[in-house]
């Protein structure tokens, strides 16, 4: 997923916000140099102690405030989310709706996560007792992405802020008003609270550089491999933890047993939704031969009447960054060259900005269409002749963030052989709509995780505590004082402790 790379023309001092369908500059904003960005970051390190000393009640009412503040102003936020990305309104209404879930979750259960435990000592240690409590990293540094540019960040923001971290968030070039209106509305929504709580800045990858320089605790980033890899190396100067939320070629298998219609309009959104600028959704699929000409027949049906628009009445809206254009083209002619067939669209489909859905057959799997990310609406269908082989397929790729399986009696069994870190049976996305379930993935395609218990200890440090509450006589085993009659008596009291077992 391409998201924070420097435009080649960027201007100095100053970025343009552009609507993606029209480009008309929506707004400037200006650039964040390096000491910009420190600036920003010694402004959270401020607040950070009296943030990170609130109750988990009192962050909750907070994250909670700010929810209903954007709720309050939803319609001018998703118009804003319309003209920045050129998401369709109901797109960007619906991805508002997904971050308020998250941010309900992450506010409702960090205490009951992060919250202290007691942890059992075990017999050797029964005068000691024992205690997990969960600290605050301090200032977290984030890098968010353009196509999903609420949803995908707060998995790290709400998170971050719930487990008594600050925040200073650099949303991609792409969609820098809708990252400082949701900085914006959480200043509004908690006035009494210290500035630097959640601080946005804005610029082109060279700020994002900066950021990760920083004396931050933290970095979490949502972009490319190839980024997320620098990012990675420059963090490892300071031993600054990562998490890397990096592309995908996601991978749908539809089995002789699927209900072939529900597999081929779940396929449809997969593919197209969101212009296909989804890292989760679908770019794969792999049939089974039985089933192939019906499903092949009804996703093609589907999205012949998908259109993508800036209106009201299109399915989709426009590619939101320029570049990204070229690299469907390029997939599009690869697929054709490798002797693949488009039975929906092909290079006609690229118009302007505007791509309409494209849907390959046999294409080689060594083409550039299959193993490297689309991020377009396009989608290439294989056919296999057992559910083996496509799950051997779908494992091929360096990726393996998300997929989905259709079958009625084998989804779960097909689901636990997938190299991936999200599945969704009979369904695409659906594990996205559970803010319970965490999400990331495995090889290129990152690591850590956002989402559920997982994505708020991301943000936390584990702090174990061990509390001698007596001693025991002649059993100073942490002493010089130690006896031998101590050590002969554990001679004989460790094989009934652990060595019985046959």
């Amino acid at each position: 997923m391409t998201t924070t790379e420097t435009t080649p023309a960027a201007p100095d001092t100053a970025l343009k916000s552009v609507d993606p369908a029209t480009g008309e500059v929506i707004a400037t904003y200006p650039i964040a140099d390096a000491d910009a960005v420190r600036a920003a970051v010694a402004k959270a390190r401020a607040a950070a102690p009296a943030w990170g000393a609130l109750s988990f009640d009192d962050r909750r009412k907070a994250l909670l405030r700010w929810s209903t503040r954007l709720v309050s102003e939803s319609d001018a936020f998703t118009d804003l989310i319309h003209r920045e990305t050129g998401k369709t309104h109901d797109d960007a209404f619906l991805e508002l709706m997904l971050a308020l879930e998250h941010i309900a979750w992450a506010a409702k259960n960090a205490k009951k996560v992060l919250g202290p435990k007691r942890i059992a000592s075990g017999p050797l240690m029964s005068n000691f007792s024992a205690r997990l409590e969960y600290r605050p990293l301090g200032v977290v540094g984030i890098i968010g992405p353009w196509n999903y540019p609420v949803y995908t960040p707060n998995g790290s923001i709400a998170y971050a802020l719930s487990a008594g971290n600050t925040v200073v968030f650099k949303p991609s070039e792409f969609s820098t008003g809708i990252g400082n209106f949701l900085a914006e509305a959480f200043r509004a929504a908690n006035p009494e609270l210290p500035d630097g709580v959640f601080v946005p800045i804005n610029g082109f990858g060279a700020t994002g550089a900066e950021l990760v320089k920083a004396d931050i605790d933290k970095i979490a980033f949502t972009g490319s491999t190839a980024t997320g890899k620098k990012i990675m190396a420059a963090a490892a100067e300071r031993l600054t933890p990562v998490l890397l939320e990096c592309g995908g070629k996601d991978a749908v298998i539809v089995a002789a047993d699927a209900d072939v219609k529900a597999a081929a309009d779940a396929v449809a959104f997969g593919a197209a939704g969101n212009s296909g600028q989804t890292c989760a959704g679908v770019e794969r699929v792999y049939v089974e031969r039985s089933v192939r000409e019906p499903f092949v027949a009804e996703l093609t049906r589907i999205l012949k009447n998908v259109k993508p628009g800036s209106g009201d009445d299109a399915n989709y809206g426009p590619m939101t960054m320029p570049s990204q254009i070229e690299i469907v083209r390029k997939h599009i002619d690869a697929a054709l060259a490798s002797g693949g067939k488009a039975v929906l669209g092909g290079p006609e489909s690229i118009k302007g900005a505007f791509i309409e859905p494209v849907v390959f057959v046999d294409v080689d799997e060594s083409s550039e269409a299959v193993v490297e990310e689309t991020f377009g609406p396009t989608v290439t269908v294989r056919t296999v002749d057992s559910i083996d082989e496509a799950i051997e397929l779908t494992n091929s790729s360096k990726y393996g963030l998300s997929s989905a399986v259709f079958s009625k009696s084998r989804g779960l069994e097909i689901a636990r052989r997938l190299r991936v870190g999200a599945t969704s049976v009979n369904s695409v996305l659906g594990f996205a709509a559970i803010p319970g379930l965490p999400f990331g993935g495995v090889g290129d395609s990152g690591i850590g995780r956002i989402h559920g218990e997982p994505g708020l200890k991301e943000f936390a440090r584990p702090h174990s505590i061990a509390i001698q509450k007596f001693t025991v006589p002649g059993m100073a085993l942490l002493s010089f004082s130690r006896t031998k009659s101590t050590v002969n008596l554990l001679r004989k009291v460790v094989p009934v402790l652990h060595g019985r077992n046959k």
